[in-house]
């Protein structure tokens, strides 16, 4: 099971990696053939599932958000522990609150993500 305090500290990190608008910090939190899935997938993307394989089919996606203009900028509201896994809810300033789950293997890298999307602001 995930501790609460690593998985806080990690969600500070993964908020300020987005922040950063680095994407190889981001990516590092990451095994190279996760699985994203979301909404936007399917509206931005235009994949019918919604779910994107692998950093190479991944990155367009996420370079894509993080040239929004105004700029991504995420602020964390809380964390939420599960058995493998850790939700993230934050708002995406300016834009909507977001609750994000993200599974973990052993060495605790993301295998798994899945957005989820509120409001518009």
């Amino acid at each position: 099971m995930i501790d609460r305090d690593w998985a806080e500290r990690f969600a500070r990190e993964w908020v300020e990696g987005w922040n950063s608008h680095d994407l190889e910090r981001i990516f590092s939190h990451y095994v190279d053939d996760f699985e994203m899935s979301s909404p936007i997938i399917i509206e931005r993307m235009e994949v019918a599932s919604g779910v994107l394989r692998g950093k190479a089919a991944i990155r367009p996606y996420w370079t894509w958000g993080l040239e929004l203009q105004p700029p991504l900028k995420f602020e964390l509201l809380g964390v939420y522990v599960g058995v493998d896994n850790v939700g993230i809810h934050y708002r995406s300033v300016g834009r909507r609150l977001v609750f994000e789950v993200l599974t973990f293997n052993a060495a605790l890298q993301v295998t798994h993500g899945s957005a989820h999307y509120g409001e518009l602001a």
